[in-house]
């Protein structure tokens, strides 16, 4: 069943009102930068590779290792101890923006706290690689690391998958392809779905949030939707491959579903989780008051919070 949360419990008022603020300093900074929608999708990535972006600056760490998996870059970090699974990560990015690499404090942190070793997926991004580009990719590494990653890893065979924005969306999509075309169920454990994107053809909180830039907006969504889907009508925007909120959602995995209140995507987080407990599976949403599109990226109590819950869970599944 699923249990919704209003708010986190341990979210203090002070949390809060911080949160506010650095939403203020981040609106007046976003004011400052191209809008991503006016600019190559080449000048962001570097942009953000170069940590000129709106999100903090990557560090590349040296213990973190590339390796090749289906012809595909994965990206490994491992526990300081003996790692206990393996966590299947797919980064953000619109399907357009993000990398593989681009991860690796945040990730090194979920490996140390969880025990589990990371990879991160390498997909092929839009616009130049439209779908199904992206989830064909996801797909085929999962597959293969589900057969090889404990070899490879050194860890044992034990799997959550997760991600982020249209990570999150990508998670869903491999573990439906992995339900419907290999019968692949319950390899899986657990499912950390962090403010995803589940209809393409738009939610109203999408489609009602307007203009103002707090990481996301209504055009930026469109935007990245084009990239992503171009020429697709509502029709094809609502195919359960494209679109899984529109998919039978048995046989899925215990989710935490973790959004901020101030997300243009919330209603694709509560929909979703919704749907995953009426078709029988567990399903937890955490709402982060102020959080706005991405905020566990940022350096305040309030991501601090959300982080430590999502170890929290993988820890308490992985486990049971």
């Amino acid at each position: 069943m699923a249990t919704v949360r209003p708010a986190a419990p341990d979210v203090e008022q002070k949390d809060i009102d911080e949160a506010r603020a650095f939403n203020a300093q981040l609106e007046a900074l976003i004011a400052t930068q191209p809008p991503v929608i006016s600019v190559p999708p080449d000048v962001s990535r570097r942009a953000r590779r170069e940590g000129k972006g709106i999100f903090p600056a990557p560090v590349f760490l040296e213990e973190a290792r590339d390796i090749e998996v289906a012809g595909l870059k994965v990206r490994v970090l491992r526990p300081d101890k003996k790692a206990t699974g393996i966590y299947l990560h797919l980064h953000g990015g619109g399907w357009t923006l993000g990398a593989h690499d681009m991860q690796d404090v945040a990730l090194k942190l979920l490996a140390d706290e969880t025990g589990l070793c990371a990879a991160s997926i390498d997909y092929r991004l839009a616009p130049e690689h439209p779908y199904p580009a992206g989830p064909d990719d996801c797909e085929k590494a999962v597959l293969d690391l589900l057969e090889h990653g404990p070899q490879l890893l050194e860890a044992p065979a034990r799997f959550a998958i997760g991600g982020e924005s249209a990570g999150a969306h990508l998670a869903v999509v491999t573990l439906l392809r992995l339900r419907d075309r290999h019968g692949i169920r319950d390899r899986i454990a657990a499912a950390n779905l962090v403010y995803g994107a589940y209809d393409l053809s738009g939610t109203p909180s999408q489609m009602l949030w307007g203009d103002r830039n707090l990481v996301l907006s209504t055009p930026i969504i469109k935007w990245f939707g084009g990239n992503f889907l171009p020429g697709f009508g509502p029709d094809r925007q609502r195919e359960p491959d494209v679109s899984p909120l529109y998919a039978r959602l048995a046989d899925m995995p215990p989710a935490l579903f973790t959004v901020g209140s101030l997300d243009p995507l919330i209603d694709d987080t509560l929909f979703m989780a919704d749907r995953w407990r009426t078709a029988g599976n567990s399903a937890e949403v955490v709402i982060y008051p102020e959080g706005v599109h991405g905020f566990n990226q940022y350096p305040t109590a309030l991501a601090r919070k959300a982080n430590a819950r999502q170890f929290e869970f993988l820890r308490g599944v992985l486990n049971s």
